[in-house]
Order: C-alpha cells, then structure tokens, then sequence
C-alpha cells in the first residue's frame, strides 16, 4: 500500500485524497461482489469491483458465470464517462494479457481511472505484477495489500491451482456424537438436521466440483446437486471415484448427467464398453492411475485443475475422506457434529480416528458454531 492509502494525505505527485475508512469499507464490497460469483467462473477467479468518484460508487461489477465478462470491465461498463478520474477497488490484480477477452489494465487506462487499489498480485504467470506495473507506467496510482488476507481466501482455489496445479479442497464431513457416520453395514443414516442440510447445500453452491466414491453413489444414489430454492443452476459438476466402473446407469448421476455435469473417474484398465455407454449417457470418464483397487487422488486434482476446477467440495464417504486427509490434501473442512449417538456403525474417516482431522498438524480450528441442533467446526490449513 502506498504512503497516501497509509496516511491518508494527498500527495500531489500521485494522485488524489485519500480516506483509509473509505478504502476499507469500498474495498469490503468489493469483496462481497466477487464472492456473488464463487462456484460459477471456474476457470476463471471471483472477482469484484467497484469504481468510486468523490466518496460516490458510480460502477459496481464481479466476474460472470464462465468466467467472463471480468468484474472490472463490467464495473466500468456501468460507470461509463463517471469513471475519468475515478477510484477503481478490485479484489484481485487485474489481468494484463490476451486471453478469450481484451486485457482489462486496457479497459482501465482507457476509461481514464486515476487509481486503482488492489488486493492481491495475481499468481498467474501470465499476470504475476505485470498488471499493476503497466497501469502505474500509465501515471495511474496503484495501491495493493487493502483486503489482502480476506480476498486470499476468497481466491484460494484460483491461488492454489497457480502454485500447486490443484484445486483448493473442501472437505465436508458429518459425524454422530461418537464419531459414526452411517450404520452397520453401510447402511446410510440421517445424521444431521434441516439448518446443516441446508448449509452443505450453501457449501455446494460455492464449489466449482463436488467428489464422492462409488460407495456413496451405491449406498445413497445422491443427486449431488444444489437443491436450495432458485438455485438448481448453482449446482457444481459431480465428480465420482469408481475404480472399477461399476457406477449403474440407473442412479441419479447418471441418469441427470445431461443437465448437472458428472465425471467420472476410473483405472485405465476399466471396461472400454461400459465407458462408451456412460458416454452416451452424457457422462465424461477420465483414466487416472492408481492402486490396490484405488484411485491416486493427487492425480484427480491434476486432472480436475487441468479442466479449470479451482474449488472442490469432498463430500462422499468415510473412505475418501480418509483418503484425503492421509495425503495431506485437505485445506479446509467443514465437521458438522450431531447431538445424538449411533452406537454400532461406521466411522466417520475409514480406518482413521475422527482426531486423524480435529487435530491435524496441518489444520487449525478456525470457529465452532451452532447450526439448527447440530454444531459445526471449520477448519483451515496452517
């Protein structure tokens, strides 16, 4: 950030008055924007902006679904002549390259903005400060770090599919008072309420992708989708694990792959014929290494990322789960504990204490709230 954006001076040589709590506050819609968009802009981040000329907010945008228009071409557009000489926030750094659309550091110099302040540098190589240096050589003041810890977590998928070639990982888990999560047998079991149900529904709406194994899919035939009221559209591509290929065309993911997208993952050596039929389906099946009947999961994400996933929702089955925190892939969960006992049943994380997450090196508890009668847990990677 700037001496001026610190101060709150004017400093003639770069431009104009500065309020820090103006600063704030515009910048925290900013962000609000840009998280309108979670789950529906992949491959592209969820970006917001706002353009403010004299304390007034004369633009407002964020990133559309696919991805495109970006958020400050959008909040520019509704500007119009308002944004010469105008305050532009954003929530991530804009991009500098040709892409599917015009640069929009172009879009920026063009509507005459006088300063742009921004959250983050964007880890995109092809972006990666160029943004930020090319509108400060136009004389166009550029202040970063406003918003920073907050729009790194908004764009954390975006983030870590540009240093990790992954996406960030979401798990989901939902546990009786001792730690079961299905019955004997692998019975399903309602665990948890109404309030949470919804929440997990909210949680879906704002993934790119969700994964679950086969074992759910046999056990529930889950739909997988986002059944909140006006929502169906926010609902994310469905992801399975099926090593073996034996997902039947008569579940719900299958039989609805045409209106909410399903891929499926399976072994290279899987029959060639029943691929061929999930393709007429509509169903996309991928060929990922793996063993002892098992998918490599750092190889899904590879291929999730390869696809533009930058938010994944682990969501299925005590065997994935646990797959997954033994890799050390989770960069979040969410652990919705119910009041009441199972007794006899399975284990929330197959083969691993429930303490193999609650109180990994790797997480840190982050809040525990109450939602309806159950309490959940978040947690976020050290």
């Amino acid at each position: 950030m700037s001496d001026a954006a610190a101060t709150g001076k004017i400093d003639a040589a770069t431009g104009p008055a500065v309020d820090p709590a103006l600063d704030r506050r515009f910048m925290a819609l900013a962000l609000m924007l840009g998280r309108r968009g979670l789950g529906r802009t992949w491959p592209n981040p969820s970006v917001g902006a706002v353009v403010v000329k004299d304390g007034v907010i004369v633009g407002r945008g964020w990133t559309q679904p696919g991805g495109r228009p970006h958020a400050e071409t959008e909040a520019l557009k509704r500007a119009g002549k308002d944004a010469k000489g105008a305050t532009l926030y954003v929530t991530l750094e804009p991009c500098s390259h040709h892409g599917k659309t015009p640069p929009c550091v172009d879009a920026i110099i063009r509507a005459g903005v006088s300063r742009v302040v921004s959250a983050l540098e964007d880890p995109n190589p092809e972006v990666a400060g160029q943004g930020h240096a090319r509108l400060r050589e136009r004389g166009i003041v550029v202040d970063t770090g406003l918003g920073a810890e907050e729009a790194a977590r908004d764009h954390a998928g975006h983030i870590r599919r540009m240093r990790e070639g992954r996406p960030h990982v979401l798990l989901k888990l939902a546990a009786s008072s001792d730690g079961k999560a299905g019955l004997p047998g692998r019975k399903p079991a309602a665990i948890t309420g109404e309030a949470a149900r919804a929440r997990v529904h909210q949680m879906r709406a704002e993934s790119d992708a969700i994964l679950v194994g086969i074992g759910t899919v046999l056990s529930d035939d889950p739909h997988l989708t986002c059944r909140l009221p006006g929502m169906a559209d926010w609902s994310p591509v469905r992801v399975i694990l099926d090593a073996r290929l034996r997902v039947p065309l008569a579940t719900s993911v299958v039989g609805t792959a045409r209106d909410t997208p399903t891929w499926v993952f399976t072994s290279p050596t899987t029959s060639a014929m029943a691929e061929d039929i999930l393709k007429a389906k509509g169903v996309e099946v991928f060929r990922i290494e793996g063993k002892d009947g098992r998918l490599h999961v750092h190889a899904v994400l590879k291929a999730l990322a390869s696809r533009g996933i930058t938010r994944l929702m682990v969501e299925g089955g005590p065997t994935v789960g646990a797959a997954f925190v033994q890799a050390n892939l989770v960069d979040e969960a969410a652990l919705f504990r119910s009041p009441n006992p199972l007794g006899e049943g399975i284990e929330a994380l197959e083969g691993l204490p429930l303490t193999a997450l609650t109180k990994s090196a790797a997480l840190k508890s982050l809040r525990t709230e109450q939602v309806g009668g159950d309490t959940l847990e978040l947690f976020i990677r050290n």
